[in-house]
């Protein structure tokens, strides 16, 4: 359990620049994991199983990527109790992101707006932090799992966008338990209309054919003294600014490319349930509370499409082990936490996870 409240902290960290306060959070998880210093926000980790995807989840909670873009901070993460782990969005090249300031709390509405663009180090730098993690070697019944997030970089035309993510696939498909396949991000010009049927179906089309290639060439133990092709599962993450006949057409082209599982949903341009609060004009992805509704809407078209076997990872608006529950029922196999991390601190995901253990 952890030992020191986050109601203690919270303050202090919200007196600072939303995104002061994130660096300088960053780098104390990124310093302290592995050191006696970790008892501070470590909890103990849920129970609770699930298959999906060929991959055991050891609960049904995880980080969503957004929060550690460059893969520092994966066992900081992982001893807060989270079954699984997401870390970027990775893009080939090093880049700042969007113009400072680009991150804005909305704490009336538990929410928060961010442009921030990608900032990240790097492929290079990214894969060098991930092979320093060392969760890997704990010795756990249900080892946490980790998924690598990629996109492209905001300097390459959307017509090149494909070869942006096949960059990143190579790199991170060694050491990857999922890959997920970032399109939805409303920070970066035109990523968007990578979500349309024919961009969408060229995207995946090439993602899934160098993925055959990339199993071949990464073999593992077959348990016959042999191998065989590593296959790491593919999610594709999505926005909650859909329509029904949008969410159809996405289901449709993840099922005929054999992906593996949708990520519903990334933040909101919407401003409707923020109008009139400080910073709610403000350009970028809206998350937190207000993203509850709308990305459990696109999560039961999903299930709808997709039918009861699809894996679905929930995310978007869970600030209360209820509001995962919430989620689940809408139709997500797992959900995935970050603003609610934010509002409420490392206890929110033991809660969570044990109220979608215990759910009815």
């Amino acid at each position: 359990m952890s030992l020191i409240p986050y109601a203690l902290t919270r303050p202090f960290l919200f007196g600072m620049d939303a995104e002061a306060a994130h660096d300088l959070t960053m780098d104390m998880l990124s310093r302290g994991q592995g050191t006696p210093l970790q008892w501070a926000w470590c909890n103990e980790t849920v129970d609770d199983p699930i298959e999906l995807a060929g991959l055991t989840f050891p609960n049904r909670v995880g980080m969503a990527a957004g929060l550690d873009k460059n893969a520092r901070c994966i066992d900081a993460l992982g001893a807060m109790g989270f079954g699984f782990v997401e870390v970027g969005t990775v893009t080939p090249k090093p880049q700042p992101g969007n113009p400072k300031p680009r991150m804005f709390r909305l704490p009336e509405a538990k929410a928060l707006i961010n442009r921030l663009g990608f900032n990240n180090d790097g492929l290079n730098a990214f894969v060098r932090n991930v092979q320093q993690a060392k969760f890997r070697t704990q010795k756990r019944r249900h080892p946490m799992l980790l998924g690598l997030n990629i996109g492209k970089n905001a300097a390459t035309p959307i017509e090149n966008a494909t070869a942006d993510y096949l960059t990143c696939l190579d790199g991170v498909y060694p050491h990857a338990d999922y890959v997920t396949v970032n399109i939805s991000s409303p920070n970066t010009q035109n990523l968007r209309a990578l979500q349309s049927d024919a961009a969408l179906d060229s995207l995946l089309g090439a993602i899934a054919e160098r993925r055959e290639v990339l199993a071949r060439q990464y073999t593992r133990p077959d348990g016959k003294g042999g191998t065989q092709a590593r296959r790491v599962p593919i999610f594709v993450k999505i926005a909650p600014d859909l329509d029904e006949a949008q969410v159809a057409v996405i289901a449709s082209t993840l099922e005929r490319h054999g992906m593996d599982g949708v990520i519903a949903t990334n933040t909101t341009i919407g401003r409707s349930a923020v109008q009139g609060l400080r910073h709610a004009n403000e350009t970028g992805g809206l998350s937190g509370a207000p993203v509850l509704e709308a990305s459990n809407q696109v999560i039961r078209q999903l299930r709808a499409a997709l039918g009861s076997r699809f894996p679905i990872i929930g995310v978007g608006g869970i600030m209360s082990a209820d509001a995962a529950v919430a989620k689940i029922r809408a139709g997500a196999d797992v959900v995935q936490i970050y603003t609610g991390l934010i509002y409420e601190g490392p206890a929110l995901v033991s809660k969570a996870a044990q109220a979608i253990k215990t759910m009815a």
